[in-house]
């Protein structure tokens, strides 16, 4: 599974031909998450509070892109790497 993006121990990742609706997979220690890339919530897992509003407030900003990467994944294509949080 492709790492899309990595900051503050959180590791955004895709998987190749995954199932709808686009999404994308969140590690953080041993917490591990789904989010939903159009509506911007988490859909599976749990991940401490600070953690879930970072990943939110990141892919937010970064929506298109994950949008635009989603569609990669579906082609079997890698998706692009996208701009951490700083």
């Amino acid at each position: 599974m492709p790492v899309v993006s990595k900051f503050y121990g959180i590791m955004i990742k895709m998987f190749y031909e995954e199932h709808n609706p686009p999404h994308f997979h969140v590690e953080y220690a041993e917490h591990n998450a789904v989010v939903n890339i159009a509506e911007l919530k988490i859909t599976r897992g749990k991940l401490p509070r600070r953690a879930a509003n970072l990943v939110l407030d990141w892919a937010e900003l970064h929506q298109q892109e994950l949008l635009a990467d989603w569609e990669l994944c579906q082609n079997d294509l890698a998706p692009k790497p996208i701009k951490p949080l700083e």
